[in-house]
């Protein structure tokens, strides 16, 4: 089936990354760190491509499987490249990563200063002339059905997230000295959620 030999080769990776791929963002970065990584459903591609893979999630589950996920697909790369620990307090030095991938993580965060807290460290963690990719919850296309536009709030499919709205993500673009690759890009789920794509280069190390 062709689908099958997609999932063999791209895993269940978000639609949204895979864009970034065919568009070339990935090409000539090596050190790729997936921040909130989950069970690893972004890293299958990456891994069998030679790239430098580093992955953190807060769930020893979650780590272990991506360990092993490690060990079967680039067994050349240390299990010490898969860490627990908090996207906030990421353990990997200044301007070390080519790429941050952020898939469904920050609309996860507490309040805004936990907010701020993942994201500055992804970028702290971030070289010059590196991508960042995420895609979290946002209140585009569907504020007039929420009672705040930002902060921690319940959507209409019931779970409670941290949004954004476009004003904010566009503030702390500049906030940070990056430069949006894309315009900000958001699909509505029937009026039930709205999920906003960042992509930005790092051009200053702010």
């Amino acid at each position: 089936m062709l689908s099958d030999d997609l999932r063999r080769q791209f895993g269940d990776i978000d639609i949204y990354l895979f864009d970034q791929l065919l568009r070339g963002r990935f090409d000539g970065r090596v050190r790729v760190l997936d921040a909130g990584c989950g069970h690893g459903r972004n890293l299958p591609y990456l891994l069998s491509r030679g790239l430098e893979v580093f992955a953190v999630d807060e769930d020893d589950g979650a780590v272990r499987a991506v360990r092993d996920l490690f060990a079967r697909l680039a067994p050349r790369l240390s299990a010490e490249h898969v860490q627990q620990a908090a996207v906030d307090a990421l353990p990997w030095a200044d301007r070390s990563m080519d790429v941050v991938i952020s898939s469904a993580v920050l609309h996860f965060a507490r309040d805004e200063p936990h907010f701020r807290r993942m994201v500055d460290e992804m970028w702290r963690a971030l070289a010059p002339g590196g991508l960042f990719f995420a895609r979290l919850a946002s209140s585009i296309g569907i504020d007039h059905l929420l009672e705040a536009p930002t902060g921690r709030v319940r959507l209409p499919d019931g779970s409670e997230r941290f949004i954004v709205d476009e004003q904010s993500l566009l503030s702390l673009t500049d906030l940070l000295g990056g430069r949006l690759l894309d315009p900000l890009k958001t699909t509505n789920v029937q009026n039930m959620r709205a999920m906003t794509t960042w992509v930005m280069l790092k051009e200053n190390d702010t």
